[in-house]
């Protein structure tokens, strides 16, 4: 079955040793026959002492349920401490694996929902289309949000709605942490710049298949190297470099999923110089390599 962009991919634990961490006890997409919405109830392992988390796209919101702990979590750098608090929503920040560890007196249990990337990507773009600042929306989420907690509650507990309740859910649910926790303002960006970056994404996509250097991109637009990175970060959030490779990954995984393609003429598709650099992206941005992606 293929989702458009605004349904779930289908592997968000793609590369999770589930049955060693967890023990899920409801699923919406097989109990409830959603699309829109992946909402989860699980039990967790009293003692985890490396976890590793895979990278997902989607936006993956944690409600604590039962008894207290503390994580530590480490994102590529030192491992940081945030506590475990039955009712405090935690978002995973998207697009970052992550390795987690912990100690609880007993069984942790939790109810996790995944709001498609694509759904999120809309609604910003109904207010505006600046980059989400997604690591400012989880520092927000973590102060508390009554509100985010109970839609969570209620399409936890809704498992004889149909659908068209999922979709709904997901797009109040992006609407309320896209306008209350995230920071949509790129700051005082020229208007002039802005369409100069869109022009440079547009370039991208036209290219991408390409070998493509900054010294390239910024000279479709006329500017220096050093500005264009500069405003192309004000404006998205992220480096060229970094959103080139975000393209070249969306649509790696769009063959992947849609074509019989071979990895190899997938790579050469998508811009990559060999399968082996393909490959080596893949997993550092999903947490997964292209075969496993495509055979789950």
């Amino acid at each position: 079955m293929v989702f458009d962009s605004t349904r779930l991919d289908l592997q968000p634990y793609a590369g999770f040793d589930m049955e060693r961490y967890v023990r899920r006890t409801y699923c919406s997409w097989e109990d409830a026959g959603w699309q829109s919405l992946l909402v989860q109830r699980f039990e967790h392992v009293p003692v985890s002492e490396e976890m590793t988390l895979p990278a997902a796209a989607d936006l993956h919101l944690v409600l604590p349920a039962g008894r207290s702990a503390v994580m530590e979590t480490r994102r590529g750098g030192r491992w940081e401490r945030t506590p475990w608090t039955p009712g405090r929503v935690e978002l995973m920040l998207p697009d970052q694996p992550a390795v987690r560890r912990y100690r609880a007196d007993g069984r942790l249990t939790s109810l996790q929902v995944h709001l498609p990337r694509g759904t999120i990507d809309a609604t910003a773009a109904q207010l505006g289309g600046a980059a989400v600042d997604f690591d400012a929306m989880a520092a927000s989420l973590a102060a508390g949000d009554p509100l985010v907690e109970e839609i969570i509650r209620a399409v936890g507990g809704a498992a004889g709605a149909d659908d068209l309740y999922a979709e709904s859910a997901a797009a109040f649910l992006s609407m309320q942490l896209l306008t209350r926790h995230a920071r949509l303002s790129p700051g005082a960006v020229p208007k002039r710049e802005n369409a100069r970056v869109q022009a440079v994404v547009a370039a991208m996509r036209e290219r991408l298949a390409e070998p493509i250097t900054l010294a390239d991109l910024a000279g479709e637009v006329h500017l220096s190297v050093f500005h264009l990175v500069r405003v192309f970060k004000e404006a998205t959030g992220v480096t060229p470099y970094r959103y080139l490779t975000r393209l070249r990954i969306d649509e790696a995984k769009r063959l992947l999923r849609d074509t019989d393609l071979t990895v190899s003429q997938i790579a050469g598709r998508c811009g990559f110089a060999s399968p082996a650099a393909l490959s080596t992206a893949f997993l550092r941005h999903t947490g997964t390599r292209p075969s496993a992606y495509r055979d789950s």
